[in-house]
């Protein structure tokens, strides 16, 4: 059985650069769902000037992320607002699925 929304894994990071306006990370453990929907998140932030990431062998490596910003913003607060969106998209997602079940079953 999978795990609910209040069982969320915790992952693990490593910064390989960091610098006011760029953050690069590495994920372990992670492939090209996570992170492509990571992306698409990131890059809806209109200050993020870029938002990308490359594995740079499917079956040795784990994905690295790297993030852009402009305009001031720290990279790792729109890292920390993308993550935020993910998890609220999640469970509104959840909840419409279980409103969708209980009235089919009606």
């Amino acid at each position: 059985m999978g795990k609910g929304l209040s069982e969320v894994e915790t992952l693990k990071l490593r910064v390989l650069k960091r610098t006011s306006k760029e953050l690069k990370i590495e994920v372990e453990g992670e492939g090209h769902t996570f992170c492509n929907l990571l992306e698409s998140v990131l890059l809806e932030d209109e200050d993020v000037e870029f938002a990308g990431y490359d594995i740079p062998h499917p079956l040795v490596s784990s994905p690295v992320i790297s993030l852009h910003t402009k305009n001031g913003k720290k990279p790792e607060e729109a890292l920390r607002e993308a993550v935020e969106k993910v998890l609220q998209r999640g469970k509104e997602l959840a909840q419409g699925l279980n409103k969708a079940l209980e009235e089919w079953q009606g």
